[in-house]
């Protein structure tokens, strides 16, 4: 049923390979093409490096696809098999797609907000499912940095530059994660 020589991730995948072999995986998946341990093995194998793991979910979270709202057990399981890797790029990319929806807001842009909005819901969604410690500790300490404006992503939150609008948005959609 599967054609593995397609979907086979590389030891040093670069984060290019991890968008193409990603695509390629969504679109078996919507083809019915694939067992769900056939995809939990190929997300195991991207999400264990961090190009991977980037890879993957820059393609997952902003698939147009509605499958990809509702995650499978197979992906859930494939993603507690990295928590380190899955819970900081999570945390990152709710905060993140979070104040790019105000960014589009305010430029008028609905689809793009509605895109980042998307990838918001999913990446709370995705964390609702997963239950390990090092998830629930990063969301707390983001928020906490969102609140204070001080703390563990500080740092992050000013590289990107969010302004006082988009930490509190932030924070918001934290909240019920906490």
């Amino acid at each position: 049923m599967l054609n593995l020589s397609s979907l086979s991730v590389p030891e040093n995948i670069t984060f290019e390979q991890a968008i193409e072999i990603t695509q390629t995986l969504l679109d078996k998946i919507e083809e019915k093409q694939l067992f769900e341990a056939e995809i939990e093995t190929v997300i195991v194998q991207l999400v264990t490096t961090q190009n991977g793991a980037r890879g993957f979910f820059v393609t997952y979270l902003t698939d147009p696809r509605p499958f990809c709202n509702q995650p499978t057990d197979a992906v859930i399981q494939a993603l507690q098999k990295s928590p380190e890797i899955v819970s900081e790029l999570l945390v990152k990319n709710i905060a993140m797609s979070a104040a790019m929806a105000v960014y589009h807001r305010r430029h008028n842009n609905t689809e793009m907000e509605s895109s980042s909005q998307r990838v918001s819901q999913r990446s709370s969604n995705l964390i609702q499912r997963l239950n390990f410690p090092q998830l629930r500790s990063r969301v707390q300490q983001l928020f906490d940095s969102a609140k204070t404006g001080e703390g563990t992503y500080q740092e992050f939150l000013d590289r990107w530059g969010y302004d006082a609008e988009q930490q509190d948005v932030i924070a918001e959609v934290l909240q019920p994660l906490l």
